[in-house]
């Protein structure tokens, strides 16, 4: 088991969101994420569920077309298949769980995002 909190992981990155894996497993990967104010997870569609609880702060959770205003207590859940993604307005602390965890190649167009600075990155 593990049992944690938001402010015992609390680090943050200057150049790009913090992602601290808390669990993972063949069923689920649970991730806390940790956001400076303009920082994003660039959109991507995984093969997997996620479900983003936000813990504080503010800002913007992609759901295929949709953007949700996020705030605390906000929570966005996006099937598997759809774009999705997270981009701070200020500075943010989520929770992102995915089912099943996203293989390596899944996360190609967020390291290509990364890398450009850009929150919509071409495919």
């Amino acid at each position: 088991m593990v049992a944690t909190d938001f402010d015992s992981e609390r680090e943050f990155d200057d150049d790009r969101f913090r992602a601290h894996v808390l669990a993972e497993s063949a069923a689920q990967k649970v991730v806390m994420g940790y956001f400076r104010p303009g920082q994003f997870i660039p959109v991507h569609a995984p093969d997997s569920d996620v479900a983003v609880t936000v813990h504080e702060g503010e800002g913007i959770v992609r759901e295929g077309e949709t953007d949700h205003r996020v705030g605390p207590g906000s929570v966005v859940v996006v099937p598997a298949g759809e774009a999705r993604g997270v981009r701070a307005e200020s500075e943010l602390t989520a929770t992102l769980v995915t089912a099943p965890p996203p293989g390596d190649a899944a996360h190609d167009p967020v390291r290509r995002g990364l890398a450009r600075g850009e929150f919509e990155p071409e495919t």
